[in-house]
């Protein structure tokens, strides 16, 4: 048996969100934390230097060399800590390896895809070896997917304290941000585009709303996502399809089977962008319907793909300054009612821009959390979903610690 040195490892370090993370871990952790953690990744001289510009206080963290294509390096890795976080990605293309070291070594993971194709094909492939080894993995542990899946379990949890009685539709709805997609999230997009061009047969699947539910426990009922203007008349203002509802929305249905339909079975959910009222906010509204045809459509073909890649799309490694990490915000507002015609607004609040100020704190709080908050012995290895495992605890950890606010409207 090995001993594990670390508590927790921050792979792929040097990518941009993981310099932002490596850099909040310094400022939480200090010189005198308890928290034994290191940085990780494949090019020494770029983790030396991030060493250097974390300062004094993470003078002596320590480097792990590690490469996403070296399977011994990766295992190596998993094998002296008890949880990695990794920012690596596209996860589809570089992801794997981790995966698999960690549910052979009952190393906990948690990561930033937003990619269902691969959460789906791990899942498939790593599954019951993760139960059996005891290794706890969470996918979509950055802004994709925690504030839509711990805003439904908290909007679940205070309908039950309430009412007894859950919410069998929740409409969430973006009433605010500032931010910008990341490089990373692009990469993702893009690779998706391939592997759906290059196997027509994942389109089907990939549709499927319930595609992480087990096959034997998904439901049969057609869940609504919106393609379209739609005025909403919850949020009184025209709204917009969502560009990440395609994975949050399957990780809510994943939580809900993983608690054993604690949200109610048939239970509906979907999520939209609201785009503001009268003409101007319909205007915009199909502005941005507009711009995501055309963005999918140019990721499709191969020439178009090239062009926004060369000249408009940000590249992995690029993203907004530390000062529009700071300015940039967001606000959910999550709509529920009851079978029995109850209604419950929450709203869920992050102080940073989404792709990259708030992510880092998220991915933290959740790799803390998985290391510190959940005994092995009450919370079993498998594939889990941020609210399925974490819940509570966690939602305690982002708002201490993150910045984000839970708070019920009405």
């Amino acid at each position: 048996m090995f001993t594990r040195a670390f508590d927790i490892v921050l792979f792929g370090a040097t990518s941009f969100v993981g310099q932002i993370t490596a850099h909040h871990m310094s400022d939480r952790f200090g010189k005198n934390s308890q928290v034994n953690w290191a940085i990780a990744g494949r090019d020494l001289k770029k983790l030396g230097k991030l060493r250097r510009q974390l300062g004094g206080s993470a003078e002596n963290i320590p480097i792990i060399l590690a490469d996403s294509a070296d399977e011994q390096s990766i295992k190596n890795l998993c094998q002296q800590t008890r949880v990695v976080a990794t920012t690596v990605g596209p996860f589809d293309l570089y992801g794997e390896l981790l995966v698999k070291a960690c549910a052979e070594t009952g190393t906990d993971y948690c990561d930033l895809t937003g990619e269902v194709q691969f959460i789906k094909r791990m899942i498939d492939s790593y599954g019951e070896q993760a139960k059996a080894s005891g290794a706890r993995i969470v996918h979509c542990c950055g802004f994709d997917s925690i504030p839509s899946d711990l805003g439904v379990f908290f909007l679940q949890d205070q309908a039950l304290q309430r009412w007894s009685e859950p919410c069998s539709h929740i409409d969430m709805r973006v009433t605010k941000m500032k931010g910008m997609l990341s490089g990373g999230t692009i990469a993702s997009m893009i690779n998706v585009a391939k592997v759906l061009k290059q196997q027509p047969d994942l389109r089907k699947p990939f549709k499927n709303p319930y595609l992480l539910v087990d096959e034997l426990k998904r439901p049969k009922e057609r869940q609504k996502d919106l393609r379209s203007v739609e005025f909403d008349s919850q949020a009184d203002a025209w709204s917009a399809p969502f560009i990440m509802a395609g994975i949050n929305t399957r990780v809510v249905f994943r939580t809900n089977s993983l608690l054993n339909d604690a949200y109610g079975q048939p239970f509906y959910y979907n999520e939209a962008i609201v785009t503001g009222k009268g003409k101007k906010g319909r205007r915009r509204a199909k502005m941005m319907v507009l711009g995501l045809a055309g963005l999918w459509l140019g990721i499709l073909l191969a020439p178009s793909r090239w062009l926004l890649q060369k000249f408009v799309l940000p590249k992995p490694g690029q993203g907004p300054s530390a000062q529009e990490q700071l300015d940039g915000s967001y606000q959910l507002q999550f709509f529920g009612r009851t079978d029995s015609g109850r209604q419950l607004t929450v709203e869920i609040t992050g102080d940073r821009d989404p792709g990259y100020g708030s992510t880092s704190k998220i991915l933290t709080q959740a790799a803390e959390c998985l290391a510190f908050d959940l005994e092995k012995e009450q919370y079993p290895g498998g594939f889990w979903t941020p609210a399925s495992l974490m819940g509570k605890k966690l939602i305690k950890r982002l708002t201490s610690h993150a910045g984000l606010t839970f708070k019920v409207l009405d």
